[in-house]
């Protein structure tokens, strides 16, 4: 009898163990499949496709070292002046279109600053006068005679143009009128203020003005406040510091170019041209007056490789990037890739050659 109960103890529990063993596999599968599709292929064809459209069209220069971006600084100029324009858009442009490369605009005291900080490696990229870079190059600039043999152009942007803006009621009528009067010419070391030197010292001017040295923006508002006769400007035109004046007080527009032919001051220093400053840029300037100017010039220090010259050419001289640029300021409708390398008469970075000979442009030998 005991032994009969046992064997249905046993049947029972055997029935039991196999209902529990079989509800096991019928979980799962109705479980498992179902999360599995509607996630891991949904979500990849949404976002790799479209993250890598954005870079590919735009060109790319080779990785830095140990796979890290290249940080470079663009040297600029003073608050109120062009430089400074053209360092930020053109920073925005040529990094926008090189993933491996950061690009910081930096304020700077303008040419001359830029020249010496380029050559030294401290910038990799500025805006230098084309007189400053040829100068700078011979050991002529003025209590300078280092040699600047590091920077090298790489395009023409625009033509800077000398605007000397005094007030009226100053009685400055001519450059005979300035001595004894107090004219800012730029900050200490700016493309500006070499110019006004060299022009005042060739003139006979230099030891008979009450010189000071201040940005352009601070030169309109002390002129304003009848703290200085006039300013001296080396910049593209129209230029915002000089309609910044004409909202302090009544402005005149002293021609520079006549009175430095008659002196022979274009033949000492043949890398400038004449100017017209058009009449009607400015407010209370209704005539053109004759001026001249220099070309200001995008140039890279030696050690910057080709590609990363060469890309950011092809950045800012595409559609995109030139209408960038003229949306910044007006003299960019300047920059244009007809003029080659007008303006330059020293020798090119090797990525600019590169550059500039696929566009057609026969670059002599003297400027390899």
């Amino acid at each position: 009898m005991v032994s009969s109960l046992r064997v249905l103890l046993l049947a029972v529990i055997v029935v039991l163990v196999a209902g529990c063993g079989a509800a096991a596999p019928t979980t799962p599968p109705t479980t498992a499949p179902a999360a599995q599709p509607t996630t891991a292929p949904a979500a990849q064809p949404t976002t790799a496709p479209a993250a890598q459209p954005t870079t590919a069209p735009a060109p790319t220069a080779p990785p830095a070292a140990g796979g890290q971006k290249l940080r470079y600084s663009f040297g600029g100029g003073p608050v109120g002046g062009v430089f400074q324009v053209y360092a930020d858009v053109l920073s925005l442009i040529v990094a926008g279109a090189d993933p491996n490369l950061e690009l910081t605009a930096e304020g700077t005291g303008g040419s001359a600053e830029n020249l010496r900080s380029v050559n030294s490696g401290d910038f990799q990229f500025g805006i230098v006068y084309s007189g400053d870079v040829a100068l700078g190059a011979q050991g002529q600039l003025p209590n300078d005679t280092t040699r600047y043999t590091n920077v090298l152009p790489v395009a023409p942007l625009y033509g800077g143009v000398i605007h000397l803006v005094v007030t009226k009621n100053s009685g400055i009528e001519t450059v005979d009128d300035l001595p004894g009067k107090r004219i800012a010419l730029g900050n200490a070391g700016s493309g500006a203020a070499l110019s006004a030197e060299r022009y005042f010292t060739h003139m006979g001017l230099m030891d008979k003005v009450k010189v000071e040295y201040l940005g352009y923006s601070q030169a309109a508002a002390a002129m304003g406040d009848g703290q200085l006769d006039g300013f001296w400007i080396l910049a593209g035109f129209p230029n915002a510091s000089v309609t910044e004046a004409t909202t302090y007080t009544d402005i005149r527009l002293i021609d520079v170019y006549n009175p430095g032919v008659e002196k022979g001051f274009f033949d000492a220093y043949p890398f400038y041209s004449a100017r017209t400053l058009t009449g009607g840029a400015y407010t209370g300037v209704d005539e053109d007056v004759s001026s001249f100017q220099d070309t200001a010039l995008w140039v890279a220090n030696a050690d910057v490789p080709e590609e990363v010259v060469y890309n950011a050419l092809k950045a800012v001289f595409s559609e995109e990037g030139l209408s960038r640029l003229r949306e910044a300021h007006p003299s960019a409708q300047e920059v244009q890739l007809e003029k080659g390398i007008e303006g330059i008469a020293n020798r090119l970075h090797p990525g600019a050659v590169r550059f500039w000979e696929e566009q057609g442009v026969t670059i002599p030998a003297e400027l390899r």
